[in-house]
């Protein structure tokens, strides 16, 4: 392999923008900062980053990924009932709000309200793009070999990484 190619523990600078099948326009990159990753550590949906393997400095790809290796599919399971009083009073609440929520364990998920009640509220903890077949254009700006700590802490480091690795 040579630096400049994507491979597995490879830092990569990307430019991408990202349509469903409508062509509506997800998210892109273009104007601002690239997208900086650890190749191999589950940084991209799993189709994405298939699909980057192997690619170098300069080139430029479009991928379609399906649901299946993107966000998945909709789960029935993930649609559920919580009690009003577990959000916070400060939230009004409305249906298609979008909030990050704290699990039990203290890891923070995304969830949509897509029916208010009386007493409960009916979320959605599934991907807002679960379902969808993904459309990237993307553009590889640098290559580098991962550092050992980059490896270890599964994600790519600048210099004002703002992470706390003791």
């Amino acid at each position: 392999m040579d630096n400049n190619t994507v491979a597995i523990d490879t830092v990569v600078d990307i430019h991408y923008s990202l349509k469903l099948d409508d062509g509506k326009l997800v998210e892109s990159s273009a104007g601002g900062e690239p997208l900086t990753y650890l190749h191999g550590h589950g940084a991209l949906v799993p189709g994405l980053e298939e699909q980057t393997t192997g690619k170098t400095v300069g080139d430029r790809f479009s991928v379609s990924v399906p649901a299946e290796e993107g966000y998945g599919m909709p789960d029935a399971e993930a649609i559920q009932q919580v009690p009003r009083t577990a959000f916070p009073d400060d939230v009004e609440l409305e249906v298609g709000l979008a909030m990050q929520a704290s699990t039990e364990d203290g890891d923070s998920m995304l969830l949509r309200v897509v029916e208010l009640g009386d007493e409960n509220v009916t979320v959605d903890f599934n991907h807002p793009l679960a379902g969808e077949t993904l459309h990237f254009e993307i553009e590889i700006l640098a290559v580098r070999v991962a550092t050992q700590e980059e490896i270890k802490n599964c994600h790519a480091h600048d210099d004002d990484c703002g992470h706390d690795h003791g």
